[in-house]
């Protein structure tokens, strides 16, 4: 039998890879912190295992999955038990997503039980459980209710069924398997363990597992409560070790691990306009796992020189960390041993580095050079580099002195605007949505297509995104919208890369490299 079980939490994603191909009736899926976008993933696989049930069953003429083990008894046809702790919290919310649950939910009460797919919902109060439809509850036929007030009783049991009120014992309950009509209550008294007992017993069932034959997949653990892992990012780990990146795809820039069941987040930097990433939140460890995982991503999947199996990306980190914070020489230590061309400026170079990639900008559009290597501009902590600061009494207007110099922060746009379609990508980290707006006027924020957004005001987000979703976000979670498709995808971000993490990168390109 396979298992779902989750504590109650997608929406469809930026990059919006389709869903990963787990399969459903042999997979564990475990969450262990609460998140609403991965209960509904997991209700969105099931809906999936069931319509292909559906499928099958009709395609063989039977009603249910006994007679489809009849028919087919070396088709293996496992049964699906879906727990759902504290379920109502779907619903806390009157918003799509709990409408949404709750049609799905109500479809897999009313026909999964026929192909094989059963639900255990729990909950300590159905209180607040606005959205979710009371037909849905009459068609689970066992309900367990221990002491709860009268009201409580009435959707639990039914109507004319308040016995759960009247239980005082700890440990007492009603089981009904009568849809809740007062003559199919049984009292009894729910089994205690002890931590030890429970320990024990879980220790059993390991063991008599490793004694099975069957080779279980890993477990699909959702752990919200901490940063995600890279290492755990297969697609990345398979673009580290693979030997041919002369094909010509796009790179791609893994940002962190969906809140769902389907492929980590990502952003690929095509060849063009908007193609740039602007990401903005307070928390600088989050933005160095972010920007550092991505560069390791872009590295990984950048396109190498045919035969030699040499990079031909370019990467300028502009370092705005503070010299007296902690996280000085952090970029130094992403790049140091990695077998790629990149450089490191600090606030003093910002002017003579943006001039160098204007020029080039300049010389790939006038040469309609659209096959140049790609080239990786990342401005770490904007507000650092006052250079890039447009006027306050910039009005678009050309300059009267036709022999001054450019300014950084006129080139530093129009790198924005026409870098990405020649294979000049820009990603920034600014702290503050007020800081952006102070560095980057409003037509050329929306060369800045792809937005990552962590906690920030209601006011702030929907002027980022059109929506206060940002507003909402909790401890390790950002939002990755695009402003060409409007659609945004929750996730984890990567934690900041660890010495572990850099030798395995490092001993893997430079592997790969060598025997290209």
């Amino acid at each position: 039998m396979g298992v779902e079980t989750l504590a109650p939490p997608s929406k469809k994603g930026v990059e919006f890879k389709p869903y990963a191909t787990y399969r459903l009736p042999h997979a564990r899926v475990i969450a262990i912190e609460s998140e609403r976008e991965f209960g509904m993933s997991v209700l969105e696989r099931l809906d999936l295992e069931l319509r292909r049930r559906g499928d099958l069953f009709r395609e063989q003429g039977v009603q249910d999955i006994r007679s489809y083990r009849d028919a087919n008894p070396d088709h293996a046809m496992p049964r699906i038990l879906l727990i759902i702790d504290e379920f109502q919290e779907f619903f806390v919310q009157d918003d799509k997503l709990a409408q949404d649950a709750g049609l799905l939910l109500d479809r897999l009460v009313r026909q999964g039980r026929a192909f094989g797919i059963h639900v255990l919902l729990g909950s300590q109060t159905l209180a607040g459980a606005y959205s979710l439809a009371r037909s849905t509850i009459g068609q689970m036929a066992v309900r367990i209710a221990l002491q709860c007030s009268e009201a409580d009783s009435h959707l639990i049991l039914s109507e004319d069924n308040t016995a759960a009120r009247l239980l005082n014992r700890p440990g007492e309950a009603i089981y009904n398997d009568a849809n809740g009509m007062f003559e199919g209550n049984h009292p009894f008294q729910v089994v205690w363990l002890s931590s030890q007992d429970q320990e024990r017993y879980l220790r059993q069932l390991v063991a008599k597992a490793e004694k099975t034959s069957s080779a279980w997949p890993p477990a699909i653990v959702f752990e919200g409560n901490a940063p995600a892992d890279p290492g755990e990012n297969v697609a990345l780990c398979k673009a580290l070790q693979c030997e041919d990146r002369t094909s010509g795809l796009a790179p791609q820039a893994w940002l962190g691990s969906a809140v769902a069941i389907k492929d980590p987040t990502s952003v690929t930097l095509r060849r063009q306009s908007g193609s740039n990433v602007l990401m903005i939140g307070q928390h600088e460890e989050m933005a160095m796992g972010v920007f550092g995982n991505a560069l390791i991503s872009l590295a990984a999947t950048a396109p190498t020189v045919p035969d030699s199996g040499q990079p031909t990306a370019k990467f300028h980190i502009f370092d705005g960390t503070r010299p007296d914070a902690p996280e000085t020489g952090f970029w130094k230590r992403v790049i140091d041993g990695l077998p790629v061309d990149a450089n490191v400026i600090d606030v003093k170079g910002t002017a003579s580095v943006i001039h160098t990639i204007s020029e080039e900008v300049r010389r790939r559009m006038d040469a309609a050079d659209d096959t140049a290597s790609p080239l990786f501009l990342f401005i770490y902590n904007l507000p650092r580099f006052r250079d890039l600061r447009r006027a306050d009494d910039d009005f678009g207007f050309s300059s009267l002195d036709d022999d001054k110099p450019p300014l950084p922060s006129k080139q530093f746009a129009e790198i924005l605007r026409d870098g990405p379609a020649v294979g000049v990508h820009t990603l920034v980290w600014c702290d503050t949505f007020n800081n952006v707006t102070r560095w980057i006027d409003r037509p050329t924020l929306r060369d800045l297509d792809l937005r990552i957004l962590c906690q920030m005001s209601a006011t702030d987000s929907s002027n980022l995104m059109d929506s206060p979703a940002a507003s909402r976000l909790g401890v390790h979670r950002a939002l990755l919208y695009s402003e060409e498709l409007g659609e945004f995808e929750k996730f984890r971000p990567y934690a900041p890369p660890t010495d572990e993490w850099l030798s395995l990168v490092r001993d893997q390109l430079a592997a790969d490299r060598s025997l290209a």
